[in-house]
């Protein structure tokens, strides 16, 4: 039978002369594979802010919350933990939280498993030490300490206990909170005219969202919906504030207000009305507060689609019975973390303290470090809400150091559409920008089940904005890199209109007949149901092509130019195209201010031909049908090369568009409406 037992412990203890008094209640329950531990920690400190590291075999396999300036904090924290041996102690790190900086180290101690006598509470004390000044009394730890010894096979005869207890205990937040930003009424102007260009920041914890800025009005609609992982069961605090977009310095404050989650039910939406502190104005909200076990950590162990009963409950949740049932949760995806082989040296002994994260868009998570290892076990399962079917699950592994950020090791990106279910496989890693292989790979085995109905709804919403992103920076490479793409796109389309072209040159007579005898029936038949049949066929004919071996996608991938060129190469290749996107602004502008222009009289004469042309067009269309204009202007198209072999071929409207002055044309050669055209010195 499986065993229980309840006690007390008092945990006292002097951190740097500083007087603490703790209460720890351990619970253990034992079988002669597998030790199932609970750990209950309620401390009371002096002004640290002191949270426990506890670890089994230098896997980290808890972590209690931080207490911030708290003369008697509370914790109140349990988590299950799985010991796979009595032979590897319980070693306890105590820190000393500091925002910014390094955590003060403030002692540990192991607890030896082994030398506990079972079904038998035993006090245990703990002296606090550091391994570099192992004289230095740091405090002392009482614990009282029982284990109980269980029959049966636990897998099996606690299954449901395993995984609805422990799996729900593991997870890393509780609900998620949607806030949709409405508008606001009555705001204080802040800039000259009398307006402003208001925009809102959310802040709840780490987590940061910036809305859209709306200019020049003081009752602004946003109509933006934002999500924030709930982490506190009783809730919490959203801090709301408001500002006015200023360019070219600081923006100016306009107030603030606060969003109290505690107050809120769960499971509905709530319409707040919040008026601003330190300011002027009304702002209206949408909160919904959803409970959810969405994200969570374990080991191999504890597999949530390893039970029959569990995996049933989730295909079920995901079916297609269930489509229109919570829209939102389109589906889950569970990763496992197994290993990684032939890393990067990070350090300089050789070997590397490698730890794994795992980011499914705004979801974070990370195993525990193993350290000076090159071929790390992780043996971790992750467990991820799937809210847009299209996210790219990426893995990266980092190597942990005390004194500054992580080092980047390698990383994957994995789209959820191209995983295949239960297939262990090992993925090379990457650099950070994906663009070539570093060294080292990482084996993982993923699983993704979602609701398809839903996920094509999903599709037609705004993707979510990710609030952990790094800001943009310039780069000449980049930007080649992209002046490139919008080139193929380009040459794309002139390709195809010079292909078309050729069609009206009878560049190839059987080419250009069979053209004319189709644009002749589909005109002719032309019905709007065309249009989507067009596209439909052309999807359909590229699917055939890709399905006989015949995939003309590769010269559409942008790949890295691994070329390494020398410094003025690469300088004549950055003023290139620096030169072709100025030439490139340069027409556009011109043909719009030009389109502009001939509304604006700015030529007569153009514009009253253009008045012509329009009246002309007008009663053609008026009496005509569009079908007839169409044909005779495809007729006309075809069979002008055989009239007349010589004809230079030309488009009418961008000849009369090109002596339609731009607005610098203008500047420099100024018109008098009434009298024409009066060329002066440009710089008169």
């Amino acid at each position: 039978t499986l065993g229980r037992f309840s006690t007390e412990q008092t945990l006292t203890s002097s951190f740097c002369r500083r007087k603490k008094t703790c209460y720890l209640l351990l619970f253990f329950l034992k079988n002669s594979e597998n030790i199932f531990l609970c750990v209950f920690l309620d401390v009371f400190t002096g002004t640290s802010d002191p949270y426990v590291k506890f670890k089994v075999a230098g896997k980290e396999v808890f972590r209690s919350k931080t207490i911030h300036k708290n003369l008697n904090p509370v914790w109140d924290e349990k988590v299950s933990l799985l010991v796979e041996s009595l032979r590897e102690p319980l070693y306890m790190k105590v820190f000393d939280y500091d925002f910014g900086l390094q955590d003060d180290f403030m002692g540990s101690a192991y607890l030896y498993l082994e030398s506990l006598e079972h079904q038998r509470t035993l006090d245990v004390t703990l002296d606090l030490k550091d391994p570099h000044y192992p004289n230095h009394d740091l405090g002392s730890l009482e614990l009282a300490v029982t284990l109980i010894p269980k029959e049966g096979d636990f897998r099996e005869t606690h299954q449901s206990l395993r995984l609805s207890d422990v799996h729900r205990k593991a997870q890393l937040w509780r609900g998620i909170v949607s806030i949709s930003l409405i508008e606001a009424h009555d705001l204080q102007p802040m800039d000259a005219n009398g307006l402003s260009d208001p925009y809102v920041k959310f802040r709840m914890g780490h987590q940061k969202y910036k809305s859209k800025t709306i200019p020049k009005t003081l009752n602004p609609q946003w109509r933006e919906q934002f999500d924030f992982h709930l982490y506190d069961e009783q809730g919490g605090f959203i801090d709301v504030t408001l500002w006015d977009k200023d360019a070219g310095k600081k923006d100016d404050f306009m107030g603030r207000c606060q969003v109290d989650l505690s107050l809120l039910s769960k499971e509905c939406t709530h319409r707040l009305d919040l008026p601003l502190e330190e300011g002027e104005g009304t702002l209206v909200l949408l909160v919904t507060l959803t409970a959810s076990t969405a994200v969570s950590i374990a080991d191999l162990s504890v597999n949530v689609l390893d039970d029959l009963h569990e995996r049933k409950e989730i295909l079920h949740r995901y079916s297609l019975l269930r489509s229109f049932h919570n829209i939102k949760d389109v589906g889950m995806v569970q990763v496992k973390v197994i290993r990684a082989e032939g890393l990067m040296a990070a350090d300089v002994t050789g070997k590397s303290d490698p730890f794994c994260v795992v980011e499914l868009s705004n979801d974070r998570l990370q195993t525990h470090t193993v350290y000076k290892n090159l071929n790390p076990e992780w043996n971790k399962v992750f467990t991820f809400n799937v809210k847009d079917i299209h996210s790219v699950l990426e893995v990266t592994v980092y190597d942990e150091d005390r004194d500054r950020s992580a080092d980047f090791l390698g990383k994957v990106a994995i789209p959820l559409l191209n995983i295949q279910n239960g297939e262990r496989k090992a993925y090379a890693l990457k650099s950070k920008e994906l663009t070539g292989p570093t060294k080292g790979v990482i084996f993982l085995e993923i699983d993704v089940i979602y609701n398809i109905v839903k996920a094509g709804l999903r599709t037609l919403i705004p993707i979510e904005p990710k609030y952990i992103e790094e800001e943009p920076r310039v780069s000449k490479q980049l930007l080649l890199q992209n002046f490139n793409r919008v080139r193929r796109c380009i040459m794309f389309l002139i390709n195809a209109g010079c292909y078309i072209n050729s069609c009206f040159e009878w560049e190839s007579p059987q080419r250009s007949i069979c053209a004319f005898l189709l644009f002749v029936v589909v005109v002719w038949n032309f019905e709007l149901y065309m249009l989507p049949l067009l596209l439909l066929m052309l999807l359909a004919w590229n699917y055939f092509l890709i399905a006989s071996g015949k995939d003309t996608r590769q010269g559409d991938v942008v790949s890295s130019d691994s070329e390494r060129k020398g410094f003025m190469n690469k300088l004549y290749a950055i003023q290139d195209v620096c030169i072709s996107v100025q030439n490139a602004l340069d027409e556009v502008a011109s043909y719009g201010e030009r389109i502009k222009n001939t509304f604006n009289w700015t030529v007569p004469f153009l514009s009253w031909l253009a008045i012509v042309a329009l009246c002309a067009a007008t009663l053609a269309v008026y009496f005509i049908p569009l079908r007839y204009i169409v044909l005779a202007w495809g007729v006309n198209k075809f069979t002008k090369k055989l009239r007349d072999p010589y004809s230079i071929d030309n488009n009418e409207l961008l000849d009369f568009l090109s002596r339609v002055p731009s607005d610098v044309q203008v500047v420099c050669i100024p018109y008098n409406i009434h009298r024409g055209w009066l060329p002066q010195d440009c710089n008169s």
